[in-house]
This record gives C-alpha cells, structure tokens and sequence, in this order.
C-alpha cells in the first residue's frame, strides 16, 4: 500500500510485531475546548489559564460532553484484521476508510503473537495466563505456517486470473492491513476507556494505548481530567 506517513518521526508508534499507529494530522487542543464551552455567553481565551484549567475539570466531572467534540485527530494504522473488525465497532464520532483488497494485491504480512496465553476460569471473568515455552513455539509455528499457506493459496488463484475480491476469502485473521481512523477527542476517550482497558484483549489495547499517548501529548489538561474521572468519557 502506497499510502504512508513519516513512519521515522515522533509521530508513529510501533506496535505488535509489524504493525503502527501514525498521526497524520490533528486539530485537537485543550483551548478549543475552552472556547467551544465558552460561545455559549459569547466570549473567547486567547490562552489556557487556571480558569480554564478549572472548567475543563468541570465539564468533564459533570459529563458536559460537546465541547470535546469540536477537535480532530487522524490516524494511520496497520493492524491484523481481527483488531481491525474490533476497532471498527466503535461508529459514534470516529470514521475509517481501509485498504480495499477488491482493488489492489495485499501483502504477505502477518501477527505472530509473542504473547500466547491460555484462557482461564468462565465466559465473562475469564483471565489469561502466558502458556509454557515450548507451547508458545508451537502455537507460533502453526499460525505462520498456516498463513504462509494461505498466502501461497491466495496467490494461486490469482495466477489462475480469480479476481482478487474472490481470492481473498481464504487469508487469514492474521493478515495486517492498512486504514485511515478519524475521531474528536470524546469519542478518543470513549473508545481508550473500553480499549485501553485491562478487561480488553490485549492486541486492541496496545493500539488503544498509542492513540491514548497522542490525546496526552496534545490535549494534556483533557487527559488529566479524564484520567482524575476514573477514565470516563463524558
């Protein structure tokens, strides 16, 4: 895929094994909203004060959500697909545009996860606990072999002249892809407080966590308050 950010600068996070969350652009500030709060008596600040420090506070302690609204973040992520279908239930506020596989040949890149983990105890309180070694290695070695397989398979028919949209069917959840994410800070926060979660699979949160340290750096008194309330979205 020929779409691509800066990947060496400050604003690309690596993630997983071969994937990355990317800022591509943003308009996102604690004083925007400060001042989207404040129209509603018709008066603006040029700067941050503790003023606005405060009511920052304030309107994220009493759930006032629409002055985080008006700011913008844009990402680029390369993910495996079966984060990728997690991702993407999140509909209010964000947007996503992917990497088509109907158009264009996809790439023989897949997760092979480092952390292999057993499942323990009943549906809804489950925890998860590393595997043995030895179990680790096999589970890594079947899921790149089947992979590769699938791959190789994917390639056949498309030599054969099956159109990509067809041949695709039989690649795996492990294969990454590319995508633009566009979202305003309160559905940022709304989506790293379910993600970015201990009770959330940990592939999704380590993107969750990437996105979270971006709406830090930009928005850092919004953060701050979202963290003092207990990382709930207002």
């Amino acid at each position: 895929m020929t779409v691509t950010v800066d990947e060496t600068t400050e604003n690309t996070i690596d993630v997983l094994d071969r994937g990355f969350l990317a800022l591509d652009g943003a308009f996102a500030s604690d004083l925007a909203v400060v001042n989207a709060a404040r129209v509603s008596f018709n008066i603006a600040s040029e700067e941050m004060s503790e003023r606005d420090e405060g009511l920052i506070r304030f309107l994220m302690r009493e759930r006032h959500g629409t002055p985080f609204e008006h700011g913008y973040f844009r990402f680029l992520v390369k993910a495996p697909l079966f984060v990728v279908r997690e991702h993407h239930r999140h509909r209010a506020g964000h947007s996503y545009n992917e990497w088509s596989g109907r158009y264009s040949k996809l790439e023989a890149e897949f997760y092979v996860p480092d952390n292999v983990r057993t499942q323990v105890g009943k549906p809804g309180a489950y925890t998860f606990e590393p595997v043995e070694p030895g179990v680790r290695d096999a589970t890594r070695e079947e899921i790149e072999a089947a992979a590769e397989a699938a791959f190789a398979s994917y390639e056949r028919m498309l030599d054969l002249g099956v159109a990509k949209e067809v041949a695709r069917t039989v690649l795996p959840l492990a294969m990454y892809t590319k995508y633009f994410w566009s979202c305003n800070p309160r559905s940022l926060m709304h989506f790293c407080s379910l993600r970015n979660s201990e009770h959330a699979q940990f592939e999704i949160r380590e993107y969750a966590r990437a996105a979270e340290s971006f709406l830090e750096r930009l928005m850092p008194v919004t953060h701050a308050a979202f963290i003092a309330n207990g990382r709930s979205a207002p």
